[in-house]
This record gives C-alpha cells, sequence and structure tokens, in this order.
C-alpha cells in the first residue's frame, strides 16, 4: 500500500492503521514508511531491518529526533480503522500510529525546518527489550541518535510528559516443605508463607517524589503468584512477581536494594530491569520546547523508550495524540481534533507554516 504522506494526517492515521502491524509483523508497514519517505529528495534516508531512519542535513546549529514506534499489540477484533466525526477508531490509532503520522507528515512537509531531525520509526516496542529496534539502532549505530533533544510521540493526550518511572520486576520466593495435605503437619507450606510477602505488599507506603517540580508516583504491586504441586501435597515453593515502578531519582542498582529490603527474609531472583529517566526539562531545547507547545509538563508514570535517549546522554520527553489510558484497549481511539493540534504545534516549534 503506497502512503501518501502529504495528505490531511487524519487521514494518514487511518492508513497506517489499516497496515496490521503486530511486533514481528511490521515489515509491509516498514517497506510503505520507506518508500515514501524516499520519494521525499529532502531527505537521506537508511533502513535498518524494521527500522527506518529519515534525516534532514541542514548544516543547523541543533539536531533533534522526533521517534515513533511502528508496531502493535495484537489484533482484538478492532481492525480496519473506523471514522466518526469526532475520533478514528482502531489497533494502534492512539499507540502510536497517530504519532507516527504526525512525524511522517512534518518529514515530508518541512523541508527547511529551523534545526535539523533525525525521523526515526522503529519495530518492536511492545514486546521484549532485547527486540526493541530503537535499543539495536542505539546499540549498531548511536551515532543515528545523536541530538540535542529528543521527542518520543507516545499518546499523552496532546501534553508533554517528561521522563518516565524505571521498572524492576523480581519473583519474591517464599520456601516450605513438600508433605501429604493429609498429613499436613509433617511439612510447611509454602503458599501460606507467602502470606507474608502478601502482607508487606498490602502495608508499603510508595514515595512520591518531587523531581523539576513533576510529582512522580511510586508503586509496589504484586503482578503473579505461582505456587502449588498437586491437589494433595503441601508447596515447598511459592513465587510472588513483583512490579516495583521507580521514581527516576532512583538507579536500577538502588530499586533493587530497596526491594530487597522490603522483602528482607526472602529470596529474589530478578526478571526485568529497566531505568528511567529524569524530566530534564531545564535543558535548553527542552524548556523552548515545553513553551512552544503549551508551557505545562506532567511526569510519566509509565515506563517509555525516553529511558534509551537519556542513556545515550539526549534529554527527550513524551508527546503524541490519543489518551494513554486507551493504549492496548479493544475500544482504542484517537480525537482528530488532537491528532491536528500535535502537528501543528509541532510544525511551529520547527519554524513551519500551518
Amino acid at each position: 500500500m503506497a502512503l501518501d504522506l502529504t495528505a490531511d494526517v487524519a487521514a494518514l492515521t487511518e492508513a497506517l492503521v489499516d497496515i496490521e502491524s503486530v511486533s514481528g509483523n511490521e515489515q509491509p508497514l516498514a517497506d510503505a514508511v520507506e518508500q515514501a519517505l524516499r520519494s521525499h529528495p529532502h531527505l537521506k534516508v537508511e533502513r535498518f531491518a524494521n527500522n527506518v531512519v529519515a534525516r534532514t542535513e541542514l548544516g543547523r546549529p541543533e539536531r533533534v529526533v522526533v521517534a515513533g514506534h511502528l508496531d502493535t499489540v495484537p489484533v482484538n477484533g478492532n481492525l480496519p480503522s473506523r471514522r466518526d466525526e469526532v475520533n478514528i477508531h482502531g489497533l494502534g490509532s492512539a499507540d502510536m500510529k497517530s504519532g507516527c503520522a504526525v512525524a511522517l507528515r512534518l518529514a515530508a512537509t518541512v523541508p527547511e525546518p529551523n534545526r535539523d531531525v533525525t525521523y526515526v520509526f522503529y519495530e518492536c516496542e511492545e514486546v521484549e527489550a532485547e527486540r526493541n529496534g530503537l535499543r539495536h539502532l542505539a546499540a549498531a549505530r548511536p551515532d543515528l541518535l545523536r541530538a540535542s533533544f529528543a521527542i518520543l510521540m507516545e499518546p499523552s493526550n496532546g501534553v508533554v510528559e517528561a521522563g518516565c518511572q524505571g521498572t524492576l520486576r523480581v519473583d519474591v520466593i517464599a520456601r516450605g516443605e513438600r508433605a501429604h495435605s493429609a498429613r499436613w503437619w509433617m511439612g510447611s507450606n509454602a503458599i501460606h508463607a507467602a502470606g507474608e510477602v502478601l502482607a508487606r505488599l498490602a502495608a508499603y507506603q510508595p514515595r512520591r517524589p518531587v523531581i523539576d517540580g513533576l510529582e512522580y508516583r511510586e508503586g509496589l504491586n504484586a503482578v503473579f503468584i505461582d505456587g502449588g504441586v498437586a491437589g494433595n501435597v503441601l508447596p515447598d515453593v511459592c513465587r510472588v512477581s513483583v512490579n516495583y515502578r521507580f521514581a527516576p531519582d532512583r538507579s536500577e542498582e538502588e530499586a533493587l536494594a530497596h526491594v530487597r529490603e522490603v522483602f528482607a527474609g526472602f529470596d529474589l531472583e530478578v526478571s526485568d530491569s529497566a531505568p528511567g529517566a529524569l524530566p530534564g526539562l531545564s535543558v535548553p531545547a527542552a524548556a523552548a520546547f515545553l513553551g512552544a507547545v503549551g508551557g505545562t509538563a506532567n511526569p510519566k508514570f509509565g515506563w517509555t523508550d525516553v529511558s534509551r535517549f537519556s542513556a545515550l546522554g539526549v534529554p527527550a520527553v513524551n508527546y503524541g495524540p490519543g489518551d494513554p489510558l486507551f493504549a492496548h484497549k479493544q475500544d482504542e481511539f484517537v480525537p482528530i481534533e488532537q491528532i491536528r493540534s500535535v502537528e501543528r504545534r509541532l510544525r511551529s516549534w520547527l519554524g513551519a507554516a500551518g
């Protein structure tokens, strides 16, 4: 399917939604994106697997990155797209085909921005970190991501969401001794022992630190519990999988040390960990962007690839159309006017007429 990057941004959003791109199946969409970008001679376009990078090279004193992921979560009876008078409905409409539509239209229709721009469209954001296209680009071609500032087009309701919280997932292991349930006194029930883990979680009071004027809300929650051997056997092991969402003033090491303290006396096994990203709103490029698109910012409570830019020393924010509360839902949608508003603001920030 050929994409017209000069079309109205709402129509372009519909076209992107209608090209199914569940994680691992991004090639048809990446092909269409690459072909469309290569038709605009002011862009230098490169392709790496199903990651497409397009750059202006005007020798501006400042370079910024505008990035969006091409993949979606699995289809849930929400394709093809559907439009009513107010919204576009469909898989990925908010997360984040509308954000990609804005970035693609800017790439095609702003040939001489007031700062050089690198547009990055990447694969496998919605799955395990090992497959993340931005991660692979950062490892293989970090030069392509060097910039003064980066914008990740994650759905944020058209408001800047600064930084992001880190995430840590651990298995807290309660141990016992197997025995026949009819002779229970001969053993020790690991599931019962896990009650102490749940009690500590129920009593836990999370921090709400203020960073750069933004209040982050940490959370420590059980997300899975697993134990049991058979219907007549006391289990000797019970695992409680706990997810810690920590504010960006803590490192991964500090987060793990905190969780070990909370669950002192239990064994812990780490299953997933990713750092947060500080807001960085005092950086001149970030402050200028914030002023151009509204002058206020909210904290980002979830984890996003903003963290990857932060690790490269590039301050970054989340800014895109769509309500993040509807991301991954069957009834996902994005307001049409919000897509157009985000495009207008970014176009103005890049020094182009509306």
